[in-house]
């Protein structure tokens, strides 16, 4: 049986979503105003936005036995091949998200069963034969590496990165300086935020200008809601932020994500053309409360787009 057309691989976890009254300061205090959970992870959000958009996509992932029911049945109703998913006895990975009144949002980590995925033959088999492989650097360095070094050998045939995280939050726990810098010479598109860009490059402008003069081909820095940078082969393209009424900010930039790996490599619209079909898809995920609470399909965000240029 073939692979989907894009395999992610990484983290599909718990989500536990606590509304504050407010964001605290250090050594500051908020009362919950409503708390529930919900199935998230970067590798799950990508996949799911990606299904949503029309894609057969399929996800690598390790989960705690007692988790892995909930977890593994939202992906297969989101349309995800879970072939490759598996369980341990180790504890569940999970996030801690806190949402402030205005829809931002503070994001903690924790738990053992994503650090301890590791990818087999099988799975090597799997992503080969996908058209786009994602990943992050929140899966582990082990996986990270092996990716990269099938990407350089020619095996799979396009790899896209998110850093994600600052280098702090991924010691001993995602990918390593070293792997993120091997990344640079063989991702197809590499992605990176604010804050993580901040932490590996000094800011925003300072990663444009790095990835520009190593050669990296395909970028994407995102800003929030200053919009985002494309940088495609050595030229850059400003994208805006779309204005929306913001309910939740969780999960967007894994949606823009989604929407340039749909448009951008697989649709092969233009840099400028994909940013902003990405941009459309981010918004409408933030007009509803948490990461994959507003999914949209291809269709929604070109008629949101159009209302939009009208």
């Amino acid at each position: 049986m073939s692979s989907p057309a894009v395999v992610t691989v990484g983290s599909a976890v718990v989500d536990r979503i606590y509304t504050l009254s407010n964001l605290p300061q250090p050594d500051g205090g908020a009362f919950v105003r409503d708390h529930t959970t919900a199935v998230g992870g970067v590798a799950a959000n990508v996949a799911s936005g990606l299904a949503e958009l029309g894609r057969e996509t399929g996800i690598v992932t390790r989960l705690e036995t007692d988790a892995a029911e909930r977890i593994e049945t939202d992906l297969r109703e989101r349309g995800l091949d879970c072939t490759r998913v598996r369980s341990g006895p180790e504890t569940s990975s999970y996030t801690l998200i806190l949402r402030g009144p205005d829809g931002e949002r503070m994001v903690v980590a924790g738990g053992q069963s994503v650090p301890n995925l590791r990818l087999d033959n099988a799975d090597m088999s799997y992503v080969n034969d996908a058209s786009v492989v994602f990943t992050s650097a929140y899966a582990p360095d082990a996986v990270v590496s092996r990716l990269v070094t099938a990407r350089e050998r020619g095996e799979l045939s396009t790899l896209v990165f998110d850093l994600a995280g600052p280098l702090s939050e991924l010691e001993g726990r995602g990918t390593s300086p070293a792997t993120i810098d091997r990344l640079l010479d063989v991702a197809d598109l590499f992605v990176v935020g604010a804050v993580a860009a901040r932490s590996s490059f000094g800011g925003c402008d300072e990663a444009i200008t790095a990835l520009e003069r190593r050669g990296v081909g395909r970028a994407a820095v995102t800003r929030g809601d200053a919009g985002a940078v494309l940088l495609n082969e050595g030229t850059t393209v400003d994208v805006p932020a779309i204005e929306v009424a913001v309910t939740d900010t969780t999960g967007a930039g894994d949606v823009f994500t989604a929407g340039l790996i749909h448009a951008w490599l697989l649709n092969g619209l233009s840099a400028k053309e994909a940013g902003r079909f990405a941009a459309g898809a981010a918004a409408l995920n933030c007009a509803a409360e948490g990461a994959r609470g507003h999914l949209p399909t291809d269709a929604v965000v070109r008629s949101f787009l159009d209302e939009k240029d009208d």
